[in-house]
């Protein structure tokens, strides 16, 4: 246990968010607010490593033969709309909320875990080690973010990762597969009807990523979401019919499919070309008897299926998705979260981990 309270490490907790919030962080950008945790890390005698932009450490009484549990949360932000009427970069308390761009997503998940990593870091006879990460691009799903850093730390059991979720249990999470289609045709004059209209084969492709339905659908995520969110040709001229047309489809993919599996069934169906540009964010999901979910119904926390993805889409081990703060404030004007949400955030984070360590 920490030499500092609870209370302490709290108000610690709340200072460090202020900092980070005053300090611009967009993704690939993160250098200041990383010598901030590091600076704040340090201060509190933990030695600290970085792999670029991500600061990592581990607990006093590491040792190898134990299983490791990670908390992880991200310190980049996106950048600020333009809706925005107060400051983005101006911390402001009002009504018992803390105003700030990253102040929800995800620096309040974030300067909980440093706490509660804190509030752990000298106790010497725990059954886990743990390991912090505060990582760089999650909000761009960067290759330099925990991608980059995970080799670097070694072996991990499982993890907690801080994400705003009212402080109840993400244990599954959707995959993002974005494909690139594109329907060949031939080109021709449309007044003499030539050709081979490009865009009239896109369509009959369309018409079945719009009404097709995977058979397994999950409790916690529902079905396989496929939605086509851009179309384009590249004609100038109205009077050329196209040979080709390109259209993007935003796919979801829940935890009962691999993307393969989704990628082998779209190919069999359709008549276009289809690319995905990647087939890193994959559908993960962690049990419901795993020792960390376990531990947070015990604490009256509820679980759910999360349609929005995150780092835990990268680690190829179990993680649990829960953090202070609310999704839908997320990338939001004016974000905010309330300070007793990352004080009682932090007490949720103490008291799981107890009855495991």
């Amino acid at each position: 246990m920490s030499n500092l309270t609870l209370h302490t490490l709290q108000q610690r907790a709340i200072e460090l968010l202020k900092q980070l919030i005053s300090t611009p962080s967009f993704s690939k950008e993160e250098d200041k607010t990383a010598e901030i945790l590091k600076t704040f890390l340090e201060k509190h005698g933990v030695p600290v490593k970085s792999v670029q932009h991500n600061v990592y450490a581990r607990n006093a009484h590491f040792d190898d033969s134990k299983p490791t549990i990670l908390l992880n949360s991200h310190h980049d932000t996106v950048k600020p709309n333009k809706n925005y009427t107060l400051d983005p970069f101006t911390p402001t308390e009002k009504d018992g909320k803390l105003y700030g761009l990253g102040s929800n997503d995800a620096g309040g998940p974030l300067v909980a875990l440093i706490a509660t990593f804190l509030y752990f870091n000298q106790e010497p006879d725990l059954k886990y080690n743990l390991v912090l990460a505060a990582s760089a691009e999650e909000e761009i799903s960067g290759k330099g973010g925990i991608e980059l850093v995970l080799p670097h730390i070694g072996n991990i059991d499982c993890a907690i990762v801080g994400e705003p979720t009212q402080m109840q249990m993400a244990v599954a999470e959707r995959g993002l597969m974005v494909l690139d289609c594109i329907a060949h045709g031939r080109a021709g004059h449309a007044a003499r009807n030539e050709g081979e209209n490009s865009i009239y084969k896109a369509i009959k492709d369309i018409e079945w990523f719009q009404s097709y339905q995977f058979p397994k659908v999950s409790d916690l995520l529902g079905p396989v979401k496929m939605s086509v969110t851009v179309i384009e040709t590249d004609n100038k001229a109205h009077n050329v019919v196209p040979a080709q047309t390109k259209f993007v489809v935003d796919t979801r993919v829940n935890e009962l499919y691999t993307f393969e599996e989704v990628l082998e069934t779209i190919h069999k169906s359709v008549q276009c070309e289809v690319l995905p540009r990647s087939t890193r964010l994959r559908s993960t999901s962690i049990a419901l008897d795993h020792p960390l979910v376990k531990s947070g119904i015990e604490l009256g926390r509820t679980y759910y299926g999360s349609p929005t993805t995150s780092d835990k889409a990268l680690m190829p081990f179990q993680a649990l998705k829960m953090g202070p703060g609310d999704s839908a404030r997320s990338h939001t004007a004016d974000e905010y979260i309330y300070i007793n949400e990352i004080t009682e955030g932090i007490e949720l984070y103490v008291q799981l981990l107890k009855k495991i360590l």
